[in-house]
């Protein structure tokens, strides 16, 4: 059956897509681009790659030149350059102190990241529980102590802490452990990290209950509306619902204290600069007292780099991790 066509239509159609068949440039949907628009966010970022390529590239290509010299007290006096290769990685990988310390560093990571996330994930929930005056004192509290620069929370400890005058041991000795009236908490490997774990624990956690706090918020309510409904507890409602939307924040923020306590500095050097008799160093420590303590400086930015390296290592495989989790559930 053959269809009418109005040659009008035929013709207003011409009109509009013109003579070759093409739709005019006005009707391209938007196909045609702009020049230079593709280029102008990377263009953007050169300023900031510039100034992070100063502030980090210099200093970290300077280290690993120095890392390959024989650099002590006396080169620095005359100007004298005495380059002597991989023999500073070589003594410092043969050695026994290298390894101890790097198991040292990461058993020490592990339990203070470990503490961190458990204590600030319950602090965050329990802010989510409280009521606006609560929530807003405590909260100014956890932002107190966060903003408490590191040095002066370190003496602060070393107050509390003080063998001789000091309040944990006065509170001790008056609830009836007399023998701690006296007791040295920087004179043994174990007491010494206890002190400098809680130092650490103390800090970090507000950035973790805050952050996490936050995260609740955008948490419909009628979820947990729903579980309630369902007959679900108080375990089943975190697990199946609170949980699922913290997990992403929960990553992030670990992998976030994995790197903050590894290269935890002035907290170990302010309580105890690394004793009693080098059993509390950390690389950290370690390449500070090596480097700047022992006047090798070649030797202290060798383990610097391997420092640098380690953690690399322990953040990619905990991202290869988190990224496999994520994988597997979609």
């Amino acid at each position: 059956m053959a269809v009418q066509t109005d040659p009008s239509d035929v013709a207003k159609t011409a009109a509009v897509r013109g003579q070759d068949g093409t739709p005019p440039v006005g009707q391209h949907g938007g196909n045609k681009r702009k020049p230079g628009i593709g280029a102008a966010p990377y263009l953007l970022m050169i300023p900031a790659l510039a100034v992070t390529a100063l502030l980090l590239g210099y200093p970290l290509v300077k280290n690993a030149m120095l890392s390959f010299q024989n650099l002590n007290m006396g080169q620095l006096i005359q100007h004298v350059t005495e380059w002597n290769g991989f023999k500073n990685y070589q003594e410092v990988l043969t050695g026994e102190d290298f390894w101890k310390v790097t198991l040292r560093t990461i058993v020490f990571t592990g339990v203070n990241v470990v503490l961190i996330m458990v204590l600030g994930t319950l602090v965050g929930l329990l802010l989510a529980r409280l009521g606006k005056k609560m929530r807003l004192t405590l909260m100014v509290g956890l932002v107190l102590a966060w903003a408490m620069p590191i040095v002066a929370a370190s003496t602060v400890f070393q107050w509390l802490f003080a063998s001789r005058y000091g309040v944990v041991n006065y509170v001790l000795d008056k609830l009836g452990w007399h023998s701690m009236a006296d007791f040295n908490w920087t004179g043994s490997q174990f007491s010494t990290f206890f002190v400098v774990t809680l130092l650490i624990v103390w800090g970090s956690i507000p950035f973790v209950a805050i952050n996490l706090y936050a995260a609740t918020t955008t948490i419909a309510k009628e979820l947990y509306e729903a579980a309630a409904l369902d007959g679900a507890g108080t375990w089943k409602i975190f697990t199946s619902v609170t949980f699922p939307f913290l997990r992403p924040f929960l990553y992030a923020t670990t992998f976030l204290e994995v790197i903050w306590v590894f290269k935890a500095f002035p907290q170990i050097f302010t309580i105890s600069e690394g004793g009693p008799n080098r059993l509390t160093e950390t690389l950290p420590i370690y390449a500070f007292v090596e480097g700047v303590g022992n006047q090798h400086y070649g030797m202290g930015a060798a383990i610097s780099l391997l420092t640098i390296l380690i953690m690399l290592g322990l953040t990619s495989y905990y991202l290869r991790i988190v990224l496999k989790q994520e994988e597997d559930e979609l």
